[in-house]
């Protein structure tokens, strides 16, 4: 499955026409970035293209030291996600110690 255009903002550094969304790794990321950072349109296209049990998984273990805080809460609350694995771990600390 291609990745859309317009989600180049939210995967920068990443060349789409090389990306296959189905591939393990690449929807893991994509969902990342799209429920992190996200707007309206992204967002609905990764909720029409993985399952909500797939999306759910992607915040449940989340990804180390890349999610804000307010997000990766939102989606807590939002999909029903009890508890979050390792969540101090995957919030992006500007400010280590």
């Amino acid at each position: 499955m291609a990745v859309p255009k317009f989600l180049q903002p939210y995967l920068a550094s990443y060349d789409l026409a090389k990306l296959d969304a189905k591939d393990l790794n690449v929807s893991r990321e994509i969902i990342t970035k799209v429920l992190n950072l996200g707007d309206i349109k992204a967002v609905g296209w990764v909720f029409e293209n993985y399952t909500l049990a797939k999306i759910r998984e992607v915040v449940k273990n989340p990804q180390r030291g890349v999610w804000n805080e307010e997000s990766l809460n939102y989606w807590k609350n939002i999909l029903k996600v009890d508890e979050i694995d390792n969540y101090d771990k995957a919030i992006m600390n500007i400010y280590p110690q």
